[in-house]
C-alpha cells in the first residue's frame, strides 16, 4: 500500500489527441469501418487489439477512461458504464446465476438493496443481508451456494466501514468473489490492494465531481472484464449500459483534479465533524475517534487523502431534519439534494430518499433513524465560516444551544 499512490498512477498515464491535443480525441462514432472483412470478423471475435466494431462493445474514449480508472484502483483493466447501477447489476449477474447466493452488507445504497432484495430473486438468486462489520456473522451466512460477498467500503448512509482485508480472507477461504463499491472513498482506499476481486464506482459522484454526468465503472481482472463484454454471454454487452463517448471525455478531464478535491472534501468534513461532536450533536464520521471502526479505517486509507467527505448527524426527528435542511439551503450553505461529491455541500434525509427502498422496520434494525441527515461536504474555502453559519441555523431551530465551545 505504501508504494501505491492512486493519484500518481492516474498522472503517469499519457494520452495525446489525434492531432497532438493535450486531451485525447473524442470518438464521436457508434460504429467503425474496416479495410478488410477478415479484420471485422476477428474484431467481433475479440481477437484484434486496437480495432473497434461498435460502441456498445468498446470505443476509444471509453477505453481511455477504463485505463485511467484501472490505474487508479490498481486492477488490470476496467469497464465504464452509463451509471453506477449499470456497473453493479451486470457485475453481479455475471458472477451469479439461478440457484446462487450472495452475502451482502445490510447497509448499502438503496438501489443496490432493491436490486438484490426484489429483482434478482426473479432469476433465482437469493441474498442474505448481514452486519458486514462482524466477520463471524458474515462467515456464518455463507452457504455452499454462495458466490459473492458484497459490500461498500464506507456504507451508504450509516458510514460503517468494511474490513476489506478480513472479508478478502473469508472470500478466498470459501472460493468467493469479493465485490466492493468504493464510491464514497476514491483515492482514500484502494480495495483491490486489500484483496477485493472487483471494485465498483458510481462515477456520478466524487470521480466526476460536478453533478452533470451519470456513469459507473467496474474495475477487475482482464479475464472478468472480458467476460462482461463477451458478445455471447457478457452481462454488460447484452444488457447494454454503455457510457457515451462525450461523457467519458468529460469524466476523464475531471478525474485529473480528483486528488485535489478529495483532500479538500476530507479536510472540510473532518473539521465539521470535530466541531459538531464537540457541540454535543450525535455525529458519525470515520475520522472521529468515536467511530467504532476508526482504528481499522486508519490502517486502510491512503493517509494524504483523509477520511472522506461524508458525514451524518442525527437531530432527533424527521421534522427537525427537514427544517434544518430547508433553512441551510435558504442560507446557501448547500442543497437539499441526493447524490454526493459536488463542489457544494449536499444533504438529505436518507430514510425518505436514497435508502427509502429499505423497509422501515429494517431501517430501524440497522440504526437508520428518522432524524439522520447525510452530508456530502463541499469544497468551501472557509470551513470555519461554514460551521458558524450552520450552527446559527441549528441554534435558531433549537437543535443546539447558543453556547460556543
Amino acid at each position: 500500500m505504501k508504494n501505491f499512490n492512486p493519484a500518481d498512477k492516474i498522472q503517469d498515464l499519457q494520452y495525446f489527441g489525434e492531432f497532438g491535443g493535450v486531451n485525447p480525441s473524442i470518438s464521436d462514432s457508434s460504429t467503425y469501418t474496416f479495410l478488410s472483412a477478415k479484420t471485422m470478423f476477428d474484431t467481433f471475435e475479440g481477437n484484434m487489439e486496437g480495432c473497434y466494431l461498435y460502441s456498445r462493445h468498446s470505443s476509444p474514449s471509453n477505453l481511455y477512461l477504463d485505463q485511467a480508472l484501472a490505474a487508479m484502483e490498481g486492477t488490470e483493466t476496467a469497464n465504464v458504464s452509463a451509471s453506477g447501477m449499470g456497473a453493479i447489476t451486470p457485475t453481479l449477474l455475471q458472477l451469479c446465476g439461478a440457484g446462487d447466493h450472495i452475502v451482502s452488507s445490510r447497509t448499502i445504497y438503496g438501489g443496490t438493496y432493491a436490486f438484490l432484495k426484489n429483482f434478482t430473486p426473479r432469476f433465482g438468486i437469493e441474498t442474505s443481508f448481514v452486519d458486514i462489520t462482524k466477520l463471524d456473522i458474515v462467515e456464518a451466512a455463507i452457504t455452499p451456494k454462495t458466490k459473492v460477498l458484497y459490500c461498500e467500503t464506507v456504507s451508504n448512509p450509516l458510514l460503517e466501514v468494511a474490513d476489506i482485508a478480513g472479508l478478502a480472507k473469508i472470500a478466498k477461504k470459501h472460493n468467493l468473489k469479493l465485490v466492493v463499491d468504493n464510491t464514497f472513498s476514491p483515492l482514500s482506499v484502494s480495495p483491490a490492494k486489500l484483496g477485493a476481486d472487483v471494485v465498483i464506482h458510481s462515477l456520478t459522484k466524487y470521480i466526476n465531481g460536478s453533478s452533470d454526468t451519470v456513469g459507473g465503472v467496474t474495475c477487475a481482472s482482464k479475464e472478468f472484464i472480458n467476460s462482461l463484454k463477451n458478445v455471447n454471454s457478457g452481462a454488460s454487452m447484452l444488457l447494454g449500459p454503455t457510457m457515451d463517448s462525450l461523457r467519458s471525455a468529460s469524466v476523464m478531464k475531471n478525474l485529473r483534479t480528483l486528488h485535489i478535491r478529495i483532500k479538500q472534501h476530507s479536510h472540510n468534513a473532518h473539521f465539521l465533524a470535530d466541531q459538531f461532536e464537540a457541540d454535543g450533536l450525535k455525529t458519525v464520521y470515520p475520522g472521529l475517534k468515536s467511530h467504532p471502526s476508526h482504528e481499522l479505517y486508519k490502517t486502510m486509507i491512503n493517509p494524504e487523502y483523509g477520511f472522506g467527505g461524508m458525514m451524518t448527524i442525527d437531530v432527533g426527528t424527521l421534522e427537525k431534519a427537514n427544517e434544518l435542511m430547508e433553512l441551510m439551503q435558504a442560507r446557501n450553505l448547500g442543497y437539499l439534494a441526493v447524490s454526493l461529491g459536488f463542489y457544494k455541500t449536499l444533504f438529505s434525509a436518507p430514510g425518505t430518499s436514497t435508502s427509502s427502498e429499505i423497509p422501515l422496520e429494517e431501517q430501524h434494525e440497522m440504526g437508520l433513524t428518522d432524524g439522520l441527515i447525510r452530508f456530502s461536504i463541499g469544497l468551501d474555502n472557509d470551513i470555519q465560516r461554514t460551521y458558524e453559519m450552520m450552527k446559527e441555523c441549528m441554534v435558531e431551530l433549537g437543535i443546539l444551544k447558543h453556547e460556543f465551545h
